[in-house]
């Protein structure tokens, strides 16, 4: 079975909710696939988005990559609105003085309908 990036708008993902935006860097850039967009945050703390599935997915892997975060929270949700959500991760990062941070999350399958659904 081929691995798929659940993730990616071409695959039905859709950013629901951003609490920043900016047009040269809007949030869909988060699941556009492309290592060239990203979205950007007017810097304010904490800064969160959420990421809907509009189908059952089950979530082995997370690769986050980012600059400048202290510390990243994702919760998930397995109702059809986007409520009830449940700490899944917390995390500090390590600081990286502007140098990309990666952070690969791997579990022992995250099994959810509409999630799991990020919250900076």
């Amino acid at each position: 079975m081929r691995k798929v990036d659940l993730c990616l708008s071409s695959e039905g993902a859709e950013v629901i909710l951003a609490t920043s935006s900016d047009e040269k860097h809007p949030p869909e850039n988060i699941i556009d696939g492309s290592p060239e967009t990203f979205w950007t945050t007017t810097g304010m703390f904490p800064q969160e988005f959420i990421i809907c599935f509009h189908k059952h997915v089950k979530i082995e892997k997370l690769v986050i990559q980012s600059y400048f975060v202290r510390t990243m929270r994702i919760e998930k949700s397995t109702s059809k609105e986007p409520v009830d959500f449940e700490q899944w991760v917390e995390k500090d990062l390590v600081h990286t003085e502007g140098q990309l941070q990666n952070e690969e999350i791997v579990d022992t399958c995250v099994d959810t309908k509409r999630g799991p659904v990020e919250k900076l």
